[in-house]
Order: C-alpha cells, then sequence, then structure tokens
C-alpha cells in the first residue's frame, strides 16, 4: 500500500506508435532546493514550473511549518517568502515528508544548524530509508538525532546552537548527503568543506550561487572540493524550473522500444550530472537527438526526438557515469531487455537502498516477464534479444517506488502481452501527469479495481 492511500493496480497493454509531443513535469530536484533555499532567503523568490507532485508539496508543507510563507498562485507558479538562513521557526507539528529521500535529507541538512528542534516521519518506503548517511556529518556540526534502529525515522533533530564549520568527505556518491552538509554549512560561521570522489549532479552548488552564496568549486587528485562560506544573507530569485530528465527517461525510453514511435520531448534539463542516461542509450544505437539546444537559468536544455530504435546493442555502462542517472536504471533495463546483447550496470549499490532495492525488483519483475538478468551487490546485467522478445503477461510488485512502476509500465508498451504493476499510486510522487501524458502518445495504460 502507499503512504499516501490505497493501493492502485495498473495493467500496460502493448501498444501501436507512439508519437506527439510529451511536455513532462518540472525537474523534481529543482524544485526541492528552489522552495528549500527560497525559505532561507531574505524575501520572495518566485518559481514557475515547479513539479506539483506529492514529494515536492510536502517540502513546501515543511517550509511552511519552519516559518516561511509559501503560495501557489496556479499551476506551476509559486512563491516563497523566506526568513533567511538561520531563521527557521520551530515547526509545531511533526514534518511529515511522504515518499521523499530528498526532501528529508536536505531539510534535516538546512535546520541542522539553528537551534530548533523538528521531529520527521514519512511513508512506509521513506521510513525504512537509512538517514544515518545524513546524521552522521549533521552531527559534526553540533547536531543530535534520535531515531529508530538502524539511523531510521521518525527521527527527531537537534539542532546545533553553536554550529562549527566542517570538512566532510561524501564517502558515496549522493547528491542529497552533500547538499544536506551544504545546506548545514549555511548557518555555521566560517567555511565548510565538502569533498567528493565522484561527481554528483550539481544543482544545489549552482543555486547556492545563483542565491547568493560564496561558493567554490575545485577539481584536485582528491576529487571535487566544495567549499562553503556561512552566514551569508541569501538573496532571493526568479526561478525557471526546467523539465525534469528523470521523467523524461520514461516516454523517451518507451519510444525506443515501441515500433513506428517518434515522440518530441521538449525543454529537458540536460544538467551534465543529470544526463548520463541519455548518454547510454545514444551509444547503444538510440534514435535520440537534440534538438533547439540552449541555456536557461544557468542550466543546459534542449529539446529530446526519440524514435523507436530497433538496432540497439547491449553495452557496458561505466560505473563512473552512476551518479549522473542512478534514478534512471530501471527504465535502462527496459530497454537493454529490448536491445541485442548483454547491457551491463556496475558501480550501482546506491540502487539497493532507494526508494526500494531498485535492482531486486527489476531483476524479479523482468525475470517474470521472460527477460534474462543476472546481478551482483554493485552490479547488474541484462540480457536482451531485441524488439518484441519480452514475453510479459506478469503482475510486478512496485514497492512503493514510482520507478519501478513507471519502468514496469513502460515494458507493457513493447512487451507481446500486458504487464501489471500491484501499486501504480507512488508515481504521483514525482509524475503525477504520468498516465495521460502516456495515454496522449498512444499507449494503453489502465487502472485495474484493487
Amino acid at each position: 500500500m502507499s503512504g499516501h492511500g490505497a493501493p492502485i493496480p495498473m495493467t500496460s497493454a502493448p501498444c501501436g506508435p507512439l508519437s506527439g509531443t510529451a511536455e513532462v513535469p518540472g525537474d523534481k530536484s529543482i524544485s526541492h532546493r528552489s522552495l528549500i533555499l527560497g525559505a532561507m532567503a531574505v524575501g520572495e523568490t518566485k518559481i514557475t514550473g515547479l513539479l506539483e507532485g506529492e514529494d515536492v508539496i510536502d517540502t513546501a508543507k515543511a517550509m511552511r511549518a519552519f516559518g516561511a510563507e509559501v503560495t501557489q498562485h496556479g499551476p506551476g507558479s509559486w512563491s516563497v517568502f523566506g526568513v533567511g538562513v538561520g531563521g527557521f521557526a520551530e515547526p509545531g507539528n511533526v514534518i511529515d515528508c511522504g515518499n521523499s529521500g530528498t526532501g528529508v535529507r536536505l531539510i534535516m541538512g538546512a535546520m541542522a544548524t539553528s537551534p530548533i528542534t523538528a521531529t520527521f516521519t514519512g511513508d512506509a518506503s521513506l521510513n525504512k530509508r537509512p538517514m544515518a548517511r545524513v546524521t552522521d556529518p549533521l552531527s559534526l556540526f553540533g547536531a543530535q538525532s534520535y531515531g529508530r534502529k538502524g539511523g531510521r525515522l521518525p527521527m527527531t533533530i537537534v539542532g546545533a546552537a553553536d554550529p562549527v564549520p566542517v570538512r566532510y568527505t561524501v564517502p558515496m556518491p549522493s547528491a542529497q548527503v552533500k547538499s544536506a552538509v551544504l545546506l548545514a554549512g549555511l548557518n555555521a560561521p566560517g567555511q565548510t568543506v565538502v569533498v567528493e570522489k565522484e561527481a554528483t549532479r550539481d544543482h544545489t552548488e549552482r543555486m547556492l550561487a545563483g542565491f547568493g552564496a560564496t561558493i567554490s568549486v575545485e577539481e584536485t587528485d582528491d576529487g571535487r572540493v566544495i567549499t562553503l562560506t556561512g552566514q551569508p544573507e541569501l538573496t532571493p530569485q526568479t526561478i525557471v524550473v526546467p523539465r525534469d530528465p528523470s521523467s523524461a527517461a520514461f516516454p523517451v525510453c518507451a519510444a525506443l522500444i515501441v515500433p513506428g514511435s517518434d515522440v518530441l520531448v521538449p525543454g529537458i534539463g540536460l544538467n551534465p550530472t543529470r544526463a548520463g542516461l541519455f548518454t547510454t542509450l545514444r551509444e547503444m544505437g538510440a534514435d535520440l537527438t537534440y534538438e533547439n539546444e540552449r541555456t536557461e537559468g544557468g542550466e543546459p536544455v534542449a529539446d529530446l526526438r526519440a524514435r523507436f530504435s530497433p538496432d540497439m546493442k547491449g553495452i557496458e555502462v561505466p560505473p563512473e557515469r552512476a551518479a549522473s542517472m542512478i534514478d534512471e536504471y530501471p527504465v535502462l533495463s527496459v530497454v537493454a531487455a529490448n536491445a541485442t546483447g548483454v547491457t551491463m550496470m556496475r558501480g550501482v549499490k546506491e540502487l539497493r537502498v532507494k526508494e526500494s532495492d531498485r535492482i531486486d525488483a527489476m531483476a524479479v519483475g523482468l525475470r517474470a516477464c521472460g527477460v534474462e538478468v543476472d546481478e551482483g551487490e554493485d552490479w547488474w546485467s541484462v540480457t536482451g534479444n531485441g524488439p518484441g522478445s519480452v514475453t510479459g503477461g506478469a503482475t510486478c510488485a512496485s514497492h512503493l517506488d514510482h520507478r519501478i512502476a513507471m519502468s514496469f509500465l513502460v515494458a507493457g508498451m513493447a512487451a507481446r502481452t500486458a504487464i501489471s504493476v500491484d501499486d501504480g499510486a507512488p508515481i504521483a510522487t514525482s509524475f503525477p501527469i504520468f498516465e495521460p501524458l502516456m495515454a496522449q502518445l498512444g499507449a494503453q495504460v489502465e487502472r485495474s479495481a484493487p
């Protein structure tokens, strides 16, 4: 069952060519950060194109609970009157972050260096996910955390009354951990330094600079060294949120594997720390082109055109690319099942601690649909036999994971027989218009009685 309501079983049947324009929602990562940084600025931040999925709405509610004035003016149009760095008020109630690991970890960082206490919880999936990866570095600032065994939610964070700056080397590639430390560093005196051995999505660094923070990034032999000067006065911004590349992955990948398809996905953010999937698909032989390349709000953007690609081959995905496409491996595995040969994915152990164990969830479901999958702790491989080779016919468990649910529904569009998921309700957390958007392109995704 979804943490936000009753389960919604869905079935995706084989369909004809997908065609048309897929206007996917705003970028989830940038949407979260727009609300949080807007709440930490002084004055009014105006946001257009905000993703209005449940994850981001939960972050908006949290910012209100910490004292910011957050208002929706129309679809995707929001404003945030911030309270300034160090200006958060103590929430009167528990902060429910729903299904959002990004939301809860970034908010913990943002409040950890203020002398306030907040308790966080989430849905059944979020409450199973590890938080020590964030609370451990936050403790270096002076914050204290009290949670369930294994560092899990519900959890109370007691912010540091007298925070100190830290130097922290992120032990695993994680934009969430890096961002939590940087947000905590905003209200610590002096310089907070984060070192990451492998580059991860850099929206936080870009947006901190945009809001007026003094921040530098240096490439060294030890990795990327990010230095932030604490206690700035952040200046409110006007933000246009680009469309989400992680959401674009689903109509793009569907078009590549459904015969005769030709789909345009406009205005997609192509930040190099996020675009690994599209690079990988093109290496596999996908007919995927970038049109009208441009820069918007400091982020590279293009319109993506994806056409059916019957000659895609399995490849070895470079492990160093994992951080730039970590959320897209589930749907990549669906494309791999429709390519020819073995697609090997290494350096992906982070997939085991996402909304679900994504390697296991996809492996079990794909095998049930007639696909050969091998896996290890930090790798997995999918053997494809070309277009039309996925038998389908299975009901796959989504494990309260939006990306698992959407990946199997995409698989059903190109399988020999329909593929079902036991619960598509979590899709609303990141891609609330998935069903009507895919239907407009020609997909046949239907809800069924639980």
